[in-house]
């Protein structure tokens, strides 16, 4: 108190001394403020080391180094405590002059490091801790690697570790110390796998934890996920509630997130039927951000709901989505500058070339489905239609799909059964460019074909190839004329040509495989089918060819298997299932071979050769009365022949009931009454029953013999010019195995575009 009270002296006396003197004082300050020479301050040691119960120096130096006043310390001759304490090893004055040594290099070697307690509690918090992120971030790679199991035992690990680490955490310090962005970050990942493995339950539960806390402060934008959820498990009406409740909590400044919702809003009102609704949103989406995939579902639903001139605009509005793709013109070098080609071939085949690619591929897809959907609809005719949209086409950046649509025009008069206006509207491509040209040309050539025109469709062929050598449709179309003219070798030229530039046309495969099989190349065939089957998994006609060309080879076994994979494919197919029944047969497995012969006859029960094998087959195995109701559909077949009616009084006859045989023969000689065999066997069974028909059975018998040689003798004057005869007798029992099975390999394809 003396020195506050000295000072504020000091400074009124200096104050008053040199009131005219505008810096006068300035310099003056109470000694009390002076802390540059406390180590040298007696009394200030004293105090220092006394109240740290330390004994006081042996000698004590009371004054100043400066020879100012003591300090209130001691004024009184009585030391008294100081408040202040001295920092540990530092003094302003001992810094003076030496260098910056924060490690005390410069007076020894430093003390070593404390070593971390491992068995401290924040010590293992903290490594808990580290394990969860790690299981986490393990879990987040198993996702991205496709191992969905894995990843979510993962999030299921640490979520159990995260539970444990909080609870500690609960015990050594307070809860508002618990990291929540790691719980938010381990409850958002478990909910994630969980709807990745299609537990859609658990994910919603989880998703639910995560959005009633309130302590997550954005846990609300995750009703985006749980509409989605709902939205595969087609729970319409509550993804659209939840997608509503996300879109109310997501700020505006988040435009695209709220487009993303407005977008999925209206594809679950598409999914509900509400038209009007969904054309709301997905009006909103084009006025805010438009996107082609609004686009097209705008005009999706305006076709919906039928009105055309909705219909028009929304296609307008699809069309003049900016594409944000560049064109090719930067792809192409302006000179010869070796640097410049380098660069334009490095990045012509690049990622971000590859995405434009299918951007645009994307977008053209959408324009014309979007055009041959509307264009049929929008005016009096779909010509008309077609007219409006190539129109609006042509004014647009996508001038190209202009020709398309033409072509496509062509191929709905095709559809339509108009050959006349399709080949019209063809023509009329005849001056365009070398890849529309070459497009129009090739429908042409398939159009000709159709109307069994070779000349015509060879000359198109013909112009197709030569105004695009590397289209494969139209080279393979030119191998298809040639392959119907018979020059199987020259074909299968061309069908080369088309594969070399497009090794994905099947279409010229699979003629290549059909014309090596013409040319009695067996082994080719059967490689160019193999090649093709490996593309087209399940193509009934390659399993035919494959299996056709086993039984060429005679390999019964190898037909079996392929015909079994195409039973698979096809299980109805009457002709696929009497060629089995056929190839057991000749392996000798009748069980098999009655097995599928039966289920083709059930699905086709019109094939004579079936029919023939299942009755004769019947009477192999004693079952007479069986083959009859065969024999009697192949007689309503075919009533005409005297074959089948012999076969049915012929079982009548083997199975005991000569009366019903008896009656069956007199029926026969009736329709055919000059029928040799119907005639021997009325004799017979009148002779063993000792009927008295016998005898004009006889003489009928005689006379129609008498009267077949006298024709054998106008026919052939010299016996012997005459053929083997045959007569006119049918075996009791027709020999099996006589069905014509899978009949002939289908014939060349025929590849048209449109």
């Amino acid at each position: 108190m003396f020195s506050q009270i000295k000072m504020m002296q000091n400074v009124h006396l200096a104050t008053e001394a040199d009131e005219d003197d505008l810096y006068s004082g300035y310099n003056d300050y109470n000694p009390t403020f002076d802390t540059e020479n406390l180590e040298n301050d007696a009394a200030f040691q004293q105090a220092v080391r006394t109240s740290h119960g330390r004994r006081p120096p042996s000698k004590a130096t009371l004054t100043s180094s400066m020879g100012r006043p003591m300090t209130g310390a001691i004024q009184d001759g009585v030391a008294r405590p100081m408040t202040a304490v001295h920092a540990a090893g530092y003094t302003k004055a001992s810094m003076r002059g030496s260098l910056f040594d924060p490690l005390g290099q410069a007076k020894g070697p430093a003390p070593p490091l404390e070593m971390k307690n491992q068995d401290s509690p924040e010590e293992k918090i903290r490594q808990l801790e580290k394990k969860v992120n790690e299981l986490v971030e393990e879990s987040c790679i198993a996702n991205s690697s496709g191992d969905l199991k894995l990843a979510l035992e993962k999030a299921k690990e640490a979520g159990r570790k995260e539970r444990v680490l909080v609870r500690q955490r609960e015990q050594i310090a307070t809860p508002e110390s618990i990291n929540l962005d790691l719980t938010y970050t381990v409850l958002f990942n478990l909910a994630s796998q969980y709807a990745a493995n299609e537990m859609y339950a658990e994910a919603l539960n989880t998703y639910q934890v995560i959005v009633k806390n309130k302590m997550f402060s954005n846990g609300g934008r995750l009703k985006v996920n749980m509409g989605n959820i709902y939205l595969k498990q087609r729970n319409y009406s509550k993804a659209i509630k939840f997608y509503r409740m996300a879109l109310d909590q997501i700020p505006s400044v988040h435009k695209e997130m709220r487009i993303k919702i407005m977008q999925n809003i209206g594809v679950a009102f598409i999914k509900t039927g509400q038209y009007i609704d969904a054309i709301s949103s997905f009006e909103h989406t084009m006025s805010m951000s438009p996107n082609l995939k609004a686009g097209f579902n705008l005009v999706l639903c305006c076709f919906a709901v039928g009105d055309s001139e909705q219909m028009k605009k929304a296609f307008q509005k699809l069309i003049a989505v900016p594409l944000e793709v560049d064109y090719d013109d930067k792809y192409i070098s302006p000179n010869d500058d070796p640097h410049t080609n380098l660069l334009i071939e490095a990045i012509k085949n690049d990622s971000l070339r590859q995405m434009e690619r299918e951007r645009k591929s994307m977008a053209e897809e959408y324009i014309m489905t979007a055009a041959k959907l509307i264009a049929p609809v929008i005016e009096t005719s779909f010509a008309v239609g077609y007219d409006w949209c190539v129109e609006v086409v042509k004014a647009s950046q996508y001038v190209e799909l202009a020709n398309d649509l033409e072509i496509n025009k062509a191929t709905t008069y095709l559809k339509q059964k108009d050959f006349n206006q399709a080949v019209e509207t063809l023509k009329t491509f005849e001056k365009k460019d070398s890849r529309v040209k070459s497009a129009a040309a090739t429908n042409l050539s398939f159009l000709y074909y159709l109307e069994n025109e070779l000349a015509q469709a060879t000359d198109y062929a013909d112009l197709a190839v030569n105004s695009d050598r590397y289209n494969p449709a139209a080279l393979t179309n030119k191998g298809n004329t040639i392959f119907a003219s018979g020059d199987y070798e020259k074909a299968a030229e061309f069908y080369k040509e088309a594969l070399r530039n497009d090794s994905s046309c099947t279409e010229a495969l699979y003629n290549l495989g059909l014309s090596y099989k013409k040319l009695n190349r067996i082994d080719e065939a059967l490689d160019c089918f193999l090649k093709l089957h490996a593309i087209l998994r399940n193509n009934a006609q390659v399993l035919h060819q494959i299996a056709n060309i086993y039984e060429v080879m005679e390999d019964p076994n190898q037909a079996i298997e392929w015909l079994m994979q195409l039973i698979s494919v096809v299980p109805t197919d009457p002709c696929v299932l009497s060629k089995l029944g056929k190839l057991y047969d000749n392996e000798g497995d009748k069980s098999q071979a009655f097995h599928y012969y039966y289920e083709s006859y059930r699905h086709f029960p019109s094939n004579i050769e079936v029919i023939e094998w299942l009755g004769a087959y019947y009477i192999d195995t004693q079952f007479c009365e069986k083959a009859i109701e065969y024999f009697e559909r192949a007689a309503l077949i075919l009533p005409t022949q005297v074959k089948w009616q012999l076969m049915i009084a012929s079982c009548y006859r083997r199975s005991g009931n000569y009366q019903k045989a008896l009656d069956k023969y007199k029926v026969i000689h009736r329709k055919f009454p000059e029928n040799v065999e119907c005639l021997r066997f009325l004799v017979r069974l009148c002779t063993d029953m000792g009927l008295k028909e016998v005898q004009e059975y006889m003489t009928k018998l005689k006379r129609v013999e008498k009267l077949k040689e006298i024709r054998e003798q106008v026919s052939f004057p010299h016996k012997t010019d005459a053929p083997p005869s045959t007569g006119h007798s049918t075996p009791d029992v027709a020999s099996p195995g006589l069905s014509r099975g899978g009949g002939s390999p289908p014939s060349a394809c025929w590849q048209h575009s449109s």
